[in-house]
């Protein structure tokens, strides 16, 4: 059995943890606010302009202006993963880089046994866990999360977009966590570019769709389309954002509640141990007057 010394010095470890874990619970919760506010404004704005940016992209389909439609033989790809720059968050990073390892070995197997696999790890865990496993990576957004805005996340979509048009990626995919609640977030994978074509119930809902292009179709493949690509990695982004503050929110609460039943479990056993002394030393006393009354 652990001495008193032992389990109260234990106690007042875990007491200091658990005011810790209660502190960035209600910072992960102070943060969630904001960030479920911004994503929530996001998503329509974003859907609705993806949704114009699928219809222009089969209106110019055959145009060899709108090369962000254009599909290749795939032989080199990139893939977007999008993690957090801190731990502490439950299984938020570890489900995306299991993703983003699943994708690769179901889907570019050959293409990463040829070396034509790169990751564009958005935030520091991703960062570090594709560094070990020595993929190449495409740039450096280690620090994106620090001061979150569109201009940071457009950097990325500009170089990876640019790599496309340069025909260093001929297949860029794009893999992050999606908002649900504060207990549920939704690993997402996702083609990037070229432009998914549209399924036959998407097509037949925007079967009337009808567009009048001013100033011309090609201005507005030219801005437009660049536009929604980059629209839709801010949205992943802000998703896994709010994702992030969810999942660490959620699990500080659980490591606050595990420590509470630890405590009691402690206290409970301090109490034990202290009452064994307690007993063991009236033992001592008694059997010490008997052992002087005998000899008298």
């Amino acid at each position: 059995m652990a001495s008193l010394k032992e389990v109260r010095n234990r106690i007042v470890s875990i007491g200091s943890t658990q005011q810790i874990t209660k502190a960035m619970k209600m910072v992960a919760a102070a943060k969630l606010r904001r960030a479920q506010d911004n994503i929530i404004r996001m998503r329509p704005y974003a859907q609705r302009l993806n949704s114009i940016l699928s219809n222009v992209s089969t209106v110019n389909a055959e145009s060899d202006t709108n090369i962000y439609s254009q599909k290749r033989d795939v032989q080199r790809v990139l893939i977007i993963v999008v993690t957090s720059d801190r731990g502490l968050c439950g299984a938020f990073n570890s489900n995306v880089m299991k993703a983003a390892n699943l994708l690769i070995k179901e889907k570019y197997s050959a293409q990463e046994a040829a070396g034509n696999v790169e990751i564009m790890a958005i935030g520091k865990k991703g960062h570090e866990f594709f560094t070990k496993r020595n993929y190449t990576l495409a740039g450096d957004y280690t620090t994106v999360f620090n001061n979150l805005s569109f201009e940071r996340v457009r950097v990325a979509a500009e170089q990876a977009m640019e790599g496309f048009i340069l025909g260093q990626y001929d297949r860029i995919d794009l893999v992050y966590n999606e908002f649900k609640n504060v207990a549920t977030q939704i690993v997402r994978t996702e083609q990037f570019l070229p432009i998914p074509e549209k399924t036959e119930e998407e097509t037949a809902n925007n079967a009337n769709s009808d567009y009048i292009f001013e100033p011309s179709k090609e201005e507005i493949v030219e801005q437009l389309i660049p536009k929604s690509l980059k629209i839709q990695i801010y949205k992943a982004v802000l998703e896994s954002n709010a994702s992030e503050h969810g999942a660490r929110m959620t699990a500080m609460d659980k490591a606050t509640e595990n420590a509470g039943e630890l405590l009691k479990q402690l206290k409970l056993t301090y109490n034990r141990t202290r009452q064994a002394a307690i007993t063991t030393e009236i033992l001592e006393i008694v059997g010490g007057a008997e052992a002087l009354a005998a000899s008298r």
